[in-house]
């Protein structure tokens, strides 16, 4: 599976909106300058955020985006989903008895893919904006991004 650049995207400006929000409103252009991406794409992407509960916009001087929830209560799968990005391993269509052979058989592998795709929801669905703000997420290297903390493969070194 590959996630797409609209739920990559949406997930980094997200967490830049939760990073620098303190209470007030975030620019987009701010977002799109930090993050490097396009600001038209971004408008896209938080014109369905917004639709999807996620985020809230606030017009006028000093304008900008707040999260519609705390970043505790926001769930990198619920971005992910509101920019209609599917959680999808297989093939087929989900929740349709038709499989992905011509014949509308399903494969041999088509319960491992089907899985694979639950578990990788589940694990988006455990993480939060804040816990990526916070940098609880370790990549696999096993090494803290924002600097050396104990316990970590750099500071055992």
């Amino acid at each position: 599976m590959k996630l797409s650049t609209k739920g990559r995207y949406a997930v980094m400006a997200m967490v830049d909106l939760a990073s620098h929000s303190r209470g007030n409103p975030v620019a987009l252009a701010d977002i799109a300058e930090r993050q490097e991406i396009s600001l038209s794409y971004l408008e896209q992407l938080f014109g369905k955020l917004r639709k999807g509960g996620l985020v809230k916009s606030v017009r006028g001087p000093g304008g900008g985006y707040l999260l519609a929830r705390i970043a505790q209560q926001t769930r990198i799968s619920d971005i992910i989903l509101a920019v209609d990005e599917p959680i999808q391993t297989t093939r087929c269509s989900p929740g349709t008895p038709a499989g992905c052979h011509n014949n509308k058989g399903r494969c041999l592998t088509h319960d491992l893919w089907e899985e694979l795709g639950n578990q990788i929801y589940l694990y988006l669905s455990s993480v939060s904006l804040h816990d990526i703000c916070e940098r609880r997420i370790l990549g696999s290297s096993g090494m803290f991004h924002g600097g050396d903390r104990p316990g970590t493969v750099a500071a055992a070194q």
